[in-house]
């Protein structure tokens, strides 16, 4: 093997923004993409098995023996681009690569082979970037949920995983997703935000920060609400690292994402059930074990199921200072669908009974908002102070109204 092709490696990064939206590009790359790889395996390159940088000079080599027996011509741009895109399908994920490279974007969604979009601050854009077809889609996916331990098939058309830098994946195919496999990742940052840096984005205020530093502190119980990429993990993450160091902790997570800084950190993930319906390792499995690990304190990263029973028992009987975060529109709304879940699976009592049960177990309530534009911001902070006849007791400590920084109202 030769000396490797420093001048393509170089350009590389370049090529990717200048080239990869080149639909004359993506035409020849799809035209010689088999053939390089075939070349490759019949020299018997194996990219995992040799440096990178003599993987790309191998690659090099191919491209250009490919090119010239079918009369084809890059640029060194376009050439740096290829080798590019051939050492992500041999090593990495593919056409995504590129995009979780991409400090700048902060979510990634396949909607099918031939639909690729991107969140950058915020807002959603549409790339240029593809796969050759559903096979090559299918084939990355199952190169993300294969090293852990996940399925997708007809059998079982939906998983969530995570790769290998925490990044949260979520995977629907057919025949549950019409239109072709669809692909949602959340990307793990690399560097954890921290509380200076939500208020210097105005998602919460200096007083806010100050309260909830001080009340994980002092071992208050905190639920964190709000929809759908509102910044509950991210929250949840900050607001861990007031967490003392020389506390044993507890994480519990569907895909494991929280990025705690303490020494003394327990990370359980769920399993999900095998096609037969066996082997599913569910939240409220880990929990009830969990129980017994004599955690300090448990940090479950979403509340959604029958789980909910066992995580409001261990905040009111001996492990103060736990978090959580829910699915919901406010914390009133966040305490009901408390009393749902814990309705649907099996603790029978009335609902008085039930709401003491969460009043006495819940101390503060954290609602975060998705703003119009993508930003994140902390809508409210409530204190449950317990029942008022058949009612919750709550008094808000702070408010953010639309586009001003958070206010104590007390």
């Amino acid at each position: 093997m030769s000396k490797p092709l420093e001048p393509y490696a170089r350009a590389s990064l370049a090529a990717t923004a200048e080239i990869g939206v080149s639909d004359r590009y993506q035409q020849i790359k799809f035209r010689v993409f088999d053939l390089t790889l075939e070349y490759l395996e019949q020299q018997g390159v194996q990219g995992e098995a040799i440096p990178r940088a003599v993987l790309q000079d191998e690659i090099a080599r191919a491209i250009s023996v490919v090119l010239m027996s079918r009369g084809l011509a890059l640029n060194l741009k376009e050439r740096a681009q290829l080798i590019e895109d051939v050492q992500n399908e041999i090593v990495g994920f593919g056409p995504l690569e590129p995009l979780l490279n991409d400090p700048g974007v902060d979510d990634i969604i396949v909607n099918g082979p031939n639909s690729i979009y991107v969140e950058r601050g915020g807002e959603l854009e549409p790339v240029l970037a593809r796969f050759r077809d559903t096979t090559h889609l299918m084939n990355v996916i199952q190169r993300i949920v294969s090293p852990i331990g996940r399925r997708v098939d007809e059998g079982s058309p939906y998983v969530d995983g995570r790769l290998p830098d925490g990044s949260r994946v979520n995977v629907i195919i057919p025949p549950v997703a019409l239109d072709g496999p669809i692909v949602s990742i959340r990307k793990f940052k690399r560097t954890p935000l921290t509380g200076e840096d939500l208020v210097r984005t105005q998602s919460l205020s200096e007083e806010m920060l100050q309260f909830l530093s001080e009340a994980v502190r002092g071992k208050r119980n905190i639920l964190i609400c709000g929809g759908t990429g509102s910044g509950k993990t991210t929250l949840l993450n900050v607001l861990s690292s007031y967490i003392g160091a020389k506390e044993r902790l507890v994480t519990i997570e569907d895909a494991a994402e929280l990025q705690l800084q303490q020494s003394h950190v327990v990370r359980l993930e769920t399993r999900p059930a095998s096609l037969d319906g066996a082997s599913e390792v569910s939240s409220r499995d880990l929990l009830r074990n969990v129980l017994r690990m004599r955690p300090d304190r448990i940090i479950l990263g979403e509340v959604r199921s029958s789980e909910a029973i066992e995580m409001l028992q261990a905040m009111g009987t001996g492990h103060d200072g736990s978090m959580a975060t829910i699915h919901a529109n406010g914390p009133r709304d966040a305490l009901e669908r408390l009393e749902m879940l814990i309705g649907l699976h099996g603790f029978s009592s009335d609902l008085q009974a039930v709401r003491r049960f969460i009043a006495s177990a819940v101390d503060i309530v954290v609602h975060v908002q998705r703003q119009t534009g993508g930003g994140r911001r902390v809508g409210s902070v409530s204190e449950i102070t317990g029942l008022e006849g058949p009612a919750y007791s709550m008094r808000q400590l702070f408010t953010t109204e639309e586009g001003a920084k958070g206010r104590r109202i007390v």
